[in-house]
Order: C-alpha cells, then sequence, then structure tokens
C-alpha cells in the first residue's frame, strides 16, 4: 500500500528534526520580510490613506494603472528603464565571463590573485561613497571631466549634468565596479573543468582560443544560462540607489526610470496608491521576463531554473 505524503512527511521530520530546527529562521525570514509585505499590494487599487489604513482606505480598482499609463511620464520612465537594463546586458553581463576567461588564461599564480584581489575592491565600496566619487569626478574640473575635455578639444564641464552622458557614465562605472566579483562564480566554474579535456584538445592540435570556444565555454554554459535568467528576471529592475543619487531634474529625459519613479510619487507627493501601482507593473513584467527567459533556456538548452 502506497504511503501518503502526510506519512512521509512526518517521517523525514523526524529524520532530520535538526535540519527542519536550523531551517525555522530562514522560513520566518521570508514570511515576515518577503510574504507579510506582499498585502500592501492591495494599495495599488486604493486611494490609500495611512489614517485609515489598508482595510478602511478608498477602493479605485484600475484607476492608478490607467493614470500611469495616460500619464506623459510613462513612455519616458519605461524607455529609459528598457535602455538602461539593455544596455547594462550587452555590456556588463558580459564582462565578468570575459574577465574570468582571461584570468583563466594567466599561469602565474600570484599575479593572478593581485589582479582579482584588485578587481573586488570597487564592489565592497559604499554606494553612496561611490557615486560620490563618480561626482567629482565628472563634475566640472573633476579628473574624467577634465579628460574628456582634452580629448574633445572643449571647456571642462559637468558630465552628470549632460543628459546625453549619464548612461555612459552609469553603465561604465558599473562595469567597473562590479567586473571583479561578478566574475567570482565564473572562475568558480572554470576551477571544475576537467583538465583531460584540454590535454586531449592539445593532442589534437587544438590551440588556446579553439580551447576556450570548444572546451571552456560550453563547460560553464550551464552558469552562464542561470545567471542570464536571473539577470532577466530584474531586467526592469535597474539600480534606483544609484541612479537616485547620480540624476537630477536637468538629467531626467535619459535618468529618470520607474524605480526612481515610484519613489518620487511615493515619498515626495505621497501618493502611495499610484507608486504601488506602478511598482506592482514593474514586479509583474520582470516576472514574464524570467519565466519567458526561463521557458526558452529549458526548451533549447538542458538547463533551467525550474
Amino acid at each position: 500500500m502506497k504511503k501518503g505524503f502526510l506519512e512521509i512527511a512526518v517521517k523525514d521530520i523526524r529524520r532530520n528534526k535538526i535540519l527542519y530546527l536550523l531551517s525555522i529562521p530562514i522560513i520566518l525570514w521570508y514570511l515576515i520580510f518577503c510574504y507579510r509585505p506582499m498585502v500592501g499590494v492591495l494599495m495599488a487599487f486604493q486611494n490609500f490613506n495611512p489614517v485609515k489604513g489598508i482595510l478602511g482606505s478608498q477602493w479605485v480598482g484600475m484607476k492608478h494603472f490607467v493614470d500611469f499609463f495616460t500619464g506623459i511620464y510613462a513612455w519616458r520612465t519605461i524607455r529609459n528603464t528598457l535602455a538602461l537594463s539593455l544596455l547594462d546586458l550587452i555590456f556588463n553581463f558580459p564582462a565578468p565571463i570575459i574577465f574570468a576567461l582571461m584570468l583563466n588564461e594567466v599561469k602565474n599564480r600570484y599575479f593572478k590573485k593581485t589582479v582579482q584581489t584588485i578587481s573586488y575592491m570597487p564592489y565592497f565600496i559604499s554606494m553612496v561613497v561611490m557615486c560620490g566619487i563618480i561626482v567629482d569626478f565628472t563634475s566640472a574640473g573633476g579628473i574624467i571631466s577634465t579628460l574628456v575635455a582634452n580629448l574633445t578639444g572643449t571647456a571642462s564641464q559637468n558630465l552628470l549634468g549632460d543628459p546625453a552622458c549619464f548612461r555612459p557614465i552609469y553603465i561604465i562605472s558599473n562595469i567597473w565596479q562590479g567586473l571583479g566579483y561578478g566574475s567570482i562564480i565564473y572562475i568558480a566554474a572554470l576551477a571544475g573543468v576537467d583538465q583531460e579535456l584540454y590535454e586531449a584538445a592539445t593532442i589534437d592540435g587544438a590551440g588556446r582560443w579553439k580551447q576556450t570556444l570548444h572546451i571552456t565555454i560550453p563547460s560553464i554554459s550551464s552558469t552562464i544560462i542561470i545567471m542570464l535568467i536571473l539577470k532577466m528576471g530584474s531586467m526592469l529592475s535597474v539600480g534606483s540607489e544609484k541612479v537616485l543619487l547620480l540624476y537630477s531634474p536637468s538629467t531626467y529625459e535619459t535618468s529618470d526610470i520607474i524605480s526612481t519613479y515610484v519613489y518620487r510619487m511615493g515619498f515626495e507627493s505621497y501618493n502611495y496608491g499610484f507608486s504601488t501601482a506602478v511598482g506592482l507593473f514593474n514586479s509583474v513584467v520582470n516576472t514574464i521576463f524570467l519565466l519567458t527567459t526561463n521557458y526558452f533556456a529549458g526548451k533549447y538548452s538542458e538547463t533551467s531554473l525550474f
């Protein structure tokens, strides 16, 4: 006779009770900080009043969503969010992979460790300090502004005040900050590649470039696909903290994204229902990107999240 699920679960809990006890704090953390706040999604369908609370606030249905999509800032925020996300995907996603592949070819162990350590450092700088450095370097008379002025033959100016310069500054600083730390997982994956494959390829006459193309990259392809799926799941969740610290009203045309728009509507205009609706739209689109990417990854390769 087949055992029921409940009976199997009870036996497993008795057998591994220590592991289940250790998992309780993690489960509680998720329940309190991840699932409990989801009740706040109801604010997207209300004219939320902090005094009356969620249960006492007036219900307005889809009004906030209609207001957002018919508003003058909808296209601008969506366009800027997609632009920054796509640029980040094109340049910042492959950068750690290329860096890890280059480090994998370095034979001098001490030089390799030194380069790795130096490349990790920017990641551990506080975001506020990082943005302060960027603001100082790109201000009129700053190191980067002066260098750009000398190369272009123009006067030094505040680059962050120029809408055309915001995206390049954001992307380049992202690469610099996350290059080394982002390469850790790929370096770990490269360490697990069977060395006998390289020996066999060398005997067959394959050079380092062909070995990289036909052995190294295929060996870490599953890791790359998983990281790509996770990246696609946060496509519209561009680093709002960094944008918030770098942008200004003069660059809203290219820098104002969904997250910063939600921040302004919620904490400056106190329109909590509207900001929640825009944030909910952002989360739904991210989920669609995640599920779509995972579907195609599972269909055309042997790797997927679920």
